[in-house]
């Protein structure tokens, strides 16, 4: 009952934005010719019917049902048209205002005209208003093409991020290790291999000596990995390559058939780590060892704060590494670090998670950086520290929901662990953040 309500709350505010943008339409095309006029209205009514079906369909049927590819479309084509009547909405607004104001001035002086005496003199003008709505149009059109662009030049517009972080305590024998750091894939999104290809090549191209991946290998289904496992089993570092989970692992966001058929698909998704020969860290540690000093890397299963599940478990994962003089935690959700990790674990060096993706959209230039997800999580991308404990969060190698990205390009992490007490000019204070 509620999502039916949800539905009619929808489709109610929906048609209301399609009355007041229609009022841009009518007033843009009125110089036309009534068979174009008819053309455009059929037009612009067909496609919001479309959409309202899709927003039922989506809430009230099986959008699993359409395959990943019509259930994309269908996310884009909602998001892309209510951003674009909104926009759309706001100039008829502008529109409004100015006549409301017009009246009521001519009102008061005992004047009169109409929007017609505002067109300029000669043979091919138009008035205020249908400038207005035109220019609306175009403007409506600008969330499209940003949306389209996002995608086709966005989504796999992979980007290598370096990073220099010194560490007081690290051993001699790891002084310069470098670290390749992808997180949050998401194979259930991706729609172009070849380009995924060539983002595993570009890890690889790195040689770094480690590498992480900070979680969500999937959307929901260990399935989603089917033609991916032998590419990304390509990853490949002298000293290994070493994986935690995320929250879209768990598959928690799906139904299942049953509690088994969930933890069926858990142990699934395990296994696909092993079989592409990385090492998944669930509440549990290793420790390399070079020269006879130690180095401890240590993975969680998810931890996260805002209503995420919390199935990391950190005193099991740091059990067994008291001779190691630096620590490394792999730890999905950048929230861990603040909340606990800060607070509870004053050995652990450097962490690193992912799990934000940047939100896929924001601005970053040189001194200034924007997305819409700082207001959910303070740390949402790049190197931050506290004194000399540091947390990395990667921008994502994939993405989930709008499958591309506007000004947050996936990213490709190398870190390099120097000896030292030099703090990185480009790492962000925790104080600031």
């Amino acid at each position: 009952m509620n999502r039916i309500v949800l539905v009619i709350v929808l489709l109610l505010i929906m048609g209301a934005l399609d009355l007041y943008g229609f009022q841009a339409i009518k007033t843009a095309f009125r110089g036309n010719a009534e068979s174009t006029r008819q053309i455009i209205y059929i037009l612009y009514w067909s496609l919001s019917g479309l959409i309202s079906l899709g927003i039922a369909f989506g809430l009230l049927g099986n959008p699993d049902s359409l395959g990943k590819t019509l259930r994309t479309v269908l996310m884009v084509s909602v998001v892309t048209y209510f951003l674009s009547k909104i926009v759309l909405v706001l100039f008829v607004l502008i529109d409004d205002i100015v006549r409301f104001f017009r009246w009521g001035w001519q009102q008061m002086t005992g004047g009169s005209g109409s929007d017609a005496d505002t067109a300029p003199k000669g043979g091919d003008t138009i008035t205020r208003s249908q400038f207005l709505m035109r220019m609306g149009l175009v403007a409506a059109s600008i969330p499209s093409v940003g949306i389209s662009f996002g995608i086709i030049s966005g989504a796999h517009d992979y980007r290598v991020r370096k990073r220099t972080v010194y560490l007081p305590n690290l051993p001699a024998a790891f002084d310069g290790i470098t670290i390749t750091q992808l997180s949050d894939i998401h194979s259930g999104s991706f729609w172009n291999k070849t380009a995924v290809k060539g983002g595993i090549e570009l890890a690889n191209a790195q040689k770094s000596d480690l590498l992480f991946f900070t979680g969500d290998l999937v959307n929901n289904r260990a399935v989603e990995m089917k033609d991916y496992v032998e590419h990304f089993a390509r990853l490949d570092a002298p000293l290994g390559v070493y994986s935690v989970l995320g929250n879209h692992d768990y598959g928690d966001y799906t139904s299942w058939p049953s509690a088994q058929a969930k933890q069926q698909n858990l142990q699934d998704l395990k296994e696909v780590h092993g079989a592409m020969g990385w090492n998944l860290l669930l509440n549990e540690n290793r420790i390399i060892t070079e020269s006879g000093e130690h180095l401890a890397i240590m993975g969680i299963e998810n931890w996260g704060t805002g209503g995420f599940a919390q199935y990391g478990k950190m005193q099991e994962a740091i059990t067994g590494t008291e001779e190691a003089a630096a620590k490394l935690l792999l730890s999905h959700d950048p929230s861990h670090w603040r909340a606990q990790v800060l607070p509870e674990y004053q050995d652990i060096d450097v962490a690193f998670a992912g799990h934000t993706h940047g939100m896929q959209f924001g601005v970053e230039i040189p001194g200034f950086r924007w997305s819409p997800v700082q207001y959910r999580y303070p740390e949402w991308a790049d190197l931050y520290h506290h004194e000399h404990r540091y947390l990395y969060v990667n921008r994502g190698f994939g993405y989930i929901g709008y499958p591309g990205r506007i000004g947050i390009p996936p990213e490709i992490t190398v870190l390099t662990l120097k000896k030292g007490t030099n703090l990185p000019g480009r790492a962000i204070s925790l104080e600031k953040a």
